[in-house]
Formats: structure tokens, C-alpha cells, sequence
């Protein structure tokens, strides 16, 4: 999505003029559906400026391209600025520039990553050469224009109010800063050298069109390629938060001794790229001789990535890196270098079949490891004995002497790169607050279907790449479990199993388990390009307001297995941690889809709870006041 594009000369006018906010705004609101802040605002007055005295030149030709706030695809990243023409050759040629109002920075120890003043104190960022660098990489790998058109994408970055290098020209940052040079305040002659050395002929927005309108590839999905990052192959470029995390991660593990215990907790939500991020933080402690294993409590995830190693890596390896969370309860104290957990927000206080075993998953995995990094989503609990807290992690982190880091991964990568969809997912399902009513589904393909049936054929239809499934709340009985001709799921004239017993957790993987209905415990910390989900009758809707019925699970359900002793213990408190647990879970189904989620409710109110809730403007107040032209 492109919010203003312009000829050059029509761009320099804009900004002569003062109208050049007015316009991006103006953009920005018919393209996104959505407002802006009063800083955002500031910073297109300002940064644009800049850029406009460094292309009013003759010799940035007057037809060049100029396109302001692209968003990456499959992202909630933008690029600030785009120029586009035609080199020497006539390639077709796109400089893109990551604009900062930064005055100062620091060095820090860290790959890529510097300090500066942020929002309302000093943090670590992504280095900007880093950061425009990795944005090009990810256009590149993304945009099959950008491949079939063979477009150059040169990045670079300014600082138009940075006075002098200090740390962040230090040679420290060198490969980063040759990738995508960098800019400060006395660099407008360097900068605008650097954009007349690749745009050498205008194209009048052609490139700009291509980028555009670029078919976008399908994104890569982590389970298909960590035999490759295991390998030690760099599969996916890390963006801003998801750089951040890795390089404390590297670090705190690399200092990290029986004497000094770490611990560092990352809340993200779905899609946010945790199990991204721990994939490769395991290829590369590995790398590095740390004696180190990726942990879930969930075995789903864990048999997909067993499957998609069996005939690369031996068993032996497989079971070394991949473990239970419930594996831990007798092993001594500080066997591990480090334990990257994923999907914490799952992990029991008890552990084996009859949950018989050890005393709390938390306390053993924090002392087994020297370093222990917990990924969370709270929003993501989805049973009676989830555990996984930040303040459970915390108690035993403080038991052990171990200090305690946090980070948060909120850039979207799932989910057509919509933060607005989670928002909004969390708002309809009442689960937080937020300003996100409305969706459009223009940004993510949300529908809601008025047969099951339908809903299924469609998934069908787009399960070309095996990458879609239908899922469901646990709300029928598994009969077809001894009984394989049986169905399970009736709803009038549709028919439907649940997923085969003998392909268990890795149901996911399997070509013809599209015909049937997986549940949370075969998708949860796995991803799909379209998922359909048939809500059951644990979640309806009367008068507007969410009405959760536990009682309307199938018995089987071990999720909230023992709820009826804790109704007569404590109704209030069971019937306030059932409400979330279901809601938890249909959002955690409905955040599965990188590309789309189709939904079907038998309840007819329900139905059209959803219904209204699509498609109409939303206006989403962020950070400050609200502007709307």
C-alpha cells in the first residue's frame, strides 16, 4: 500500500506550498481507514522538508517517482520514502529512506542495535541502516515485481537533525551502514549524490505502479523452513522488535553462568514472530556450542518440526534440541546453557500423562538453565492448568537469584500484517478494550459464512499449497475415534470427523486432513495461509455481549477438565477464568491464518454479532488526538 505517490516536480510544489501533511494525511486516511497522531503528523511536516530540498535539483529528473509511507507486505512496517526512475543502464531502480528526527544515539554492544531517546525515555532500536537495509530485503523477497522486473532496491537512511557520528557511525555498525549508508544533518550533498547516482532518468511512477500492484509471494511459514535455519541459512530477515529480542537473547545467554542465572520474558501476540525468533536463537546457540533446547508444552508444534527434520537431522539430534516442558522435573540444576521456551503461556505446574510428575514447570525449567528465555502471549491460555504468567515466571525467577529482562515483540507479521485485525478481534470478543470496532476486510479477508459447508468448500479451494484447514471449539464428541466411519460433527446436511487419531499433533502436516476439523491442540503455535473456524456453542452472542457456556464443552475436553468440583468451590472464580479460557481460545483459532480466517456459527445472533462488525470505516485512536481531514 502506497499512501501518496507524486511526480517529483508535483512532490517539491506540495511541499512549497504547505500542503504536503495535508495531502499524506488526506492519503493516509482514504487508503488506511484509519487516523493518525498529532507526532506523526509532525513528522511528515518536518522529515519532508528535508527530502525536498535534496531532490529539488535538475539533476533528479522531474518525472521521478516519489512515494510516501509504503507498507511492506505482509507486515505492519512502512517505508518512509520512496524515489524511483531509471539508472544509467535503465534499470528500473527504487532508493528507499528511512527518515529519523534523531539528535543523538549510543553505541551499545549489541549486532545492529543502537540507543537513543524513544517516546518517553532512552531504549534500544534497530541500528537505521539495519533498519532500512532489513526493510529492503524483506520488499525483495516479497514482491514478485521487484523479482520479475529485475527492480533495484537501493536503501539508505537520513538523520536530518543528527549533528555529528558519535556511536552510531562507529565501524561497530560498519557492514550495515555499507548495506544502506547513512546520512546525518551535513550530509544533504552526500544524500543527494547517492539518489542522482541510481536515478538517473524519471519513469513517471512506473516502478512505483509495479511495487504497487507486485503480486505478493506467499510468505514463507517457519515449519517449512527450519531444517534450512538449523542449518545455519538465514530464512528470515529479522525486523526492528524481533531483531532487538534475538540480540539481548544472544547476549544474556552468552554471559549467563551457574553463578549467574538470567531469565528474560518477551510478551508478544499472535503472529509477532516469537516462534520466529526461537528457531533461530536455537540454530544459533547451537552454533555456538551452547549446550541448548527449544521447549513447548504444547507437542504439536514440536511433532510438525520433527516431521519436517526426519531424513536432515538424525533422531538422536531432534529429540537433543526439541523437548516437553514437562521434561525438566528431575533434571539437575544448570544442565542446560539455555532453554528457549515457546508458547510459556502453556506450561502446567504439573507434568506427565496423569500430571503426576514434578512441582511446577516454571521452577524446573528456570533451574535446569542457566539462561532461560520464556515467549508469552496471556491472551493465549486456553486451560484450566495454563500457568504461564509473567508474575508466575517472576516468583521463581527471584527464587533462583536469577535477574529477570523483558522485551516485547509487537511488529505484526501474521495476519496480512494487520495489527488492526488482532485489535479488532480483541475488541469483538470482548476481551480488552479497544478502539478497533470495525474491520476491513479489504486489509485482512475476514468473512462469515452461513453454512459450514460453504465454509469448508472454500478452505478446499484455497488449500492449494496444503496450507489451509478448518479447526473448531471442542464442542463435539470425538466418536469417530473408535468409530471411523462416524461422524462428529453434525450441523444440518454437514458432516464432518475430527482430525484422524493416528496422525495426532502433526495433523496439520497431512494432505487430506483439510477434508477434516483440527482444535486448539492441533494449531496452537502453528500458522496457516486461510483458516476456517466453526465456533460451537461454548461462545455466543445475546444483546451484544459475549456469553460463554463451559458446560457446553464435550466432556472429553480436557482443557477445562475438573470444572464442575471448582463450580462448587467457587463459582464466581470458575466462571470468570471459563469465560476467558474460551474466549482465549477462539482468538488463538481465529489468529491462525496469515491470509485470511472464515468463520461459521451455528447461533444466528452470533452470526450477525460478526456480520456487523465488518466492513464499515474504523477510526482507531492512537497515542494522541485522533486527525481525520
Amino acid at each position: 500500500m502506497l499512501v501518496y505517490t507524486a511526480l517529483k516536480k508535483d512532490f517539491v510544489q506540495d511541499v512549497f506550498q504547505n500542503r504536503i501533511a495535508d495531502k499524506v494525511l488526506e492519503s493516509y486516511v482514504r487508503e488506511t481507514e484509519s487516523g493518525t497522531t498529532q507526532n506523526e503528523v509532525r513528522s511528515w511536516e518536518n522529515s519532508l522538508r528535508y527530502m525536498k530540498d535534496i531532490v529539488d535539483t535538475s539533476s533528479i529528473p522531474d518525472t521521478a517517482g516519489i512515494a510516501i509511507e509504503y507498507r511492506l507486505p505482509q507486515t505492519s512496517k512502512r517505508i518512509d520514502f520512496i524515489i524511483s526512475g531509471m539508472d544509467q543502464s535503465e534499470r528500473k531502480t527504487a532508493v528507499i529512506v528511512e527518515l529519523k528526527q534523531w539528535e543523538d544515539s549510543e553505541k551499545t554492544d549489541l549486532d545492529g542495535i543502537v540507543r537513543t531517546f524513544v517516546g518517553k525515555g532512552k531504549r534500544e532500536v534497530s541500528h537505521p541502516s539495519y533498519q532500512v537495509w532489513s526493510y529492503a530485503a524483506f520488499l525483495e523477497d516479497f514482491n514478485c515485481s521487484v523479482q520479475d522486473e529485475n527492480i533495484a532496491i537501493k536503501p539508505c537512511a537520513y538523520l536530518h537533525n543528527y549533528k555529528k557520528g558519535n556511536g552510531i557511525l562507529s565501524s561497530f555498525y560498519a557492514v550495515y551502514i555499507h548495506k544502506a549508508p547513512l546520512f546525518l544533518k551535513y550530509d544533504a550533498q552526500k544524500l543527494r549524490d547517492f539518489i542522482k547516482k541510481y536515478i538517473s532518468y524519471g519513469d513517471n511512477k512506473q516502478t512505483l505502479y509495479l511495487i504497487e500492484n507486485g503480486k505478493i509471494k506467499p510468505s514463507k511459514q517457519l515449519a517449512d523452513s527450519v531444517a534450512s535455519m538449523l542449518y545455519g541459512n538465514k530464512e528470515f530477515v529479522m525486523i526492528d522488535d524481533q531483531k532487538i529480542v534475538y540480540e539481548k537473547a544472544l547476549k544474556l545467554a552468552k554471559e549467563s553462568s551457574e553463578a549467574k542465572k538470567n531469565v528474560f520474558i518477551v510478551s508478544g501476540g499472535p503472529g509477532t514472530g516469537k516462534s520466529v525468533v526461537a528457531i533461530n536463537l536455537l540454530a544459533e546457540l547451537t552454533r555456538c556450542s551452547l549446550n541448548t533446547k527449544y521447549v513447548t508444552q504444547n507437542s504439536a508444534p514440536r511433532k510438525v518440526y520433527e516431521i519436517k527434520l526426519t531424513g536432515k537431522f538424525t533422531k538422536t539430534r531432534i529429540t537433543n534440541l526439541f523437548g516437553s516442558a514437562g521434561s525438566f522435573h528431575d533434571a539437575e540444576a544448570n544442565t542446560f546453557d539455555a532453554l528457549i521456551v515457546d508458547e510459556a503461556h502453556r506450561l502446567n505446574s504439573k507434568s506427565g500423562m496423569f500430571s503426576h510428575l514434578g512441582e511446577n514447570q516454571v521452577k524446573e525449567i528456570i533451574n535446569a538453565s542457566k539462561f532461560s528465555i520464556f515467549f508469552i502471549d496471556e491472551d493465549q491460555q486456553v486451560t484450566f492448568k495454563d500457568i504461564g504468567h509473567v508474575k508466575e515466571i517472576e516468583k521463581w525467577a527471584k527464587l533462583y537469584g536469577a535477574s529477570v529482562s523483558y522485551e516485547e515483540l509487537a511488529s505484526q507479521f501474521r495476519c496480512s500484517g494487520s495489527d488492526g485485525y488482532i485489535a479488532w478481534l480483541d475488541h469483538v470478543l470482548q476481551l480488552h478494550e479497544t478502539a478497533n470496532s470495525k474491520l476491513d476486510t479489504e486489509e485482512y479477508d475476514f468473512k462469515v459464512f452461513d453454512d459450514p459447508a460453504q465454509l469448508h468448500e472454500e478452505i478446499r479451494k484455497k488449500n492449494g499449497n496444503n496450507k489451509s484447514r478448518v479447526v473448531a471449539g471442542y464442542c463435539w464428541k470425538w466418536v469417530s475415534k473408535k468409530d471411523p466411519r462416524a461422524y462428529d460433527i453434525i450441523i444440518g446436511d454437514y458432516k464432518a470427523r475430527w482430525n484422524l487419531e493416528k496422525h495426532g499433533q502433526a495433523w496439520i502436516v497431512h494432505k487430506e486432513s483439510v477434508s477434516e476439523v483440527g482444535c486448539i491442540h492441533t494449531c496452537q503455535g502453528l500458522e496457516l495461509d486461510y483458516v476456517g473456524v466453526i465456533i460451537g456453542p461454548d461462545l455466543i452472542v445475546r444483546d451484544g455481549k459475549i456469553v460463554t457456556d463451559v458446560t457446553k464443552r464435550d466432556g472429553g475436553d480436557k482443557t477445562v477438565h475438573g470444572y464442575k468440583k471448582m463450580l462448587k468451590e467457587d463459582k464466581e472464580a470458575t466462571l470468570e477464568l471459563a469465560d476467558r479460557i474460551i474466549k482465549n481460545t477462539y482468538r488463538t483459532l481465529m489468529t491462525r491464518g496469515i491470509k485470511g480466517c472464515y468463520v461459521f456459527s451455528e447461533d444466528k445472533e452470533t452470526s450477525e454479532y460478526f456480520k456487523e462488525r465488518v466492513n464499515n470505516k474504523k477510526y482507531p485512536i492512537l497515542e494522541e488526538k485522533l486527525y481525520i481531514p
